[in-house]
């Protein structure tokens, strides 16, 4: 099969784990046996040695004009090293357009902890595309980003390059862009990448499992705590308004009718520097069965925060290469449904997952 070529936008944790893993898992080629982090061994065809990254994009001085194999490991970046033979990949990481991409606050934390501005000049990213023959371009930037991730989909239809959206802000689920894209034959699979196994589809699928045995549920919160830059940015309210959307959203639409905006709270806590990238969530259900009677769930969820969501990315991306090679443009509904929380279209779990095995066998065409 030929090379997946993705660039990505924000070298931090996610973008590490997800480089780690091509190498980590280089030598899987069959889907004969089952490997742990693996939805699929082999996609359409694609190995996870197909994929190859060919251009990066950062803010960061600790990372702009370094080696992408180099820049993955370097502060702020916390997340687990499960891979550390990570070579030299010939691909330097290029200055990126500042603009919203960095919250204010995030200047009064140690650099050891923060994002540090590069005095550098920004590059023109559709030419940089363009140069590097990228094929898809992977989101990472920090939620809020909305000005600085409109750059990028912009950049991306001026050079023809597809568009996956792992963070919040509304580019497949919004009618406009979507527009864009398939009249430019262009996929794009988003918004605001799931977990493997997170705090969004343990609520979820706890929410629909309640509704599908007729429990009526009254109130329910998930309330998240981290240690990365994530976290941090997110102290900054003002820039949580697409995510606690993105993710209300996505357990709401597994109820038969939306609950009270004050009976459910669904978002990030708070900021606990020596979680590191560990991310723990506390997710709570009360409701009423037989007779009124009451049940109420308490859980406690603590996962490597990054690994999980590289676990969802691996699938994306190569769906996002069956789709340019079947010359399809606009969203891809059911990758979008199974691997991203706010997709233009809701789906139960596991209505997504056999529509994701329909498109792999080209019986569905998005």
């Amino acid at each position: 099969m030929n090379a997946i070529k993705i660039a990505i936008a924000g070298v931090g944790n996610c973008a590490s784990s997800l480089i780690q893993g091509l190498f980590y898992y280089k030598d899987v080629d069959t889907n004969n046996a089952l490997i742990p982090g693996l939805m699929h061994n082999v996609l359409g065809g694609y190995k996870i040695s197909n994929i190859k990254p060919v251009a990066a994009f950062d803010v960061d001085k600790r990372k702009v004009g370094k080696d992408l194999s180099e820049a993955i490991f370097a502060k702020p970046n916390c997340t687990k090293i499960f891979c550390n033979d990570v070579p030299d990949m010939g691909v330097e990481v290029k200055m990126g357009p500042v603009l919203d991409g960095v919250a204010d606050h995030m200047r009064d934390y140690p650099e050891d902890r923060t994002f540090v501005i590069a005095d550098e000049r920004p590059v023109d990213v559709a030419d940089e595309l363009k140069k590097s023959g990228a094929e898809i371009l992977i989101n990472y930037l920090p939620v809020g980003s909305e000005e600085a991730v409109e750059h990028y989909v912009r950049a991306c239809l001026d050079a023809g390059v597809a568009f996956i959206n792992c963070m919040p802000v509304f580019i497949v689920s919004n009618q406009e862009w979507a527009k864009k894209f398939e009249k430019k034959g262009l996929p794009i699979i988003g918004d605001d990448i799931k977990s493997q196994v997170g705090a969004t589809i343990v609520h979820r699928t706890m929410a629909k499992l309640f509704s599908d045995r007729g429990v009526k549920i009254d109130r329910t919160y998930q309330l998240n705590t981290g240690g990365n830059t994530d976290f941090l940015n997110m102290l900054e309210r003002s820039r949580l308004v697409s995510k606690k959307i993105s993710k209300t959203e996505s357990v709401q639409s597994q109820m038969p009718v939306p609950m009270d905006r004050d009976d459910i709270h669904i978002g990030p806590s708070d900021y606990v520097p020596w979680l590191l990238d560990n991310k723990v969530a506390f997710i709570r259900i009360e409701g009423r069965k037989f007779g009124d009677a009451p049940v109420n769930l308490e859980m406690r969820l603590s996962v490597e925060d990054s690994p999980n969501s590289a676990g969802c990315a691996i699938d994306a991306i190569r769906c996002c290469k069956l789709a340019l090679d079947r010359k399809i443009g606009g969203p891809l509904i059911s990758i979008s449904a199974y691997t991203m929380k706010r997709p233009l279209q809701q789906f139960p779990d596991d209505v997504a997952r056999q529509m994701v095995e329909e498109f792999i066998k080209g019986e569905r065409v998005r």
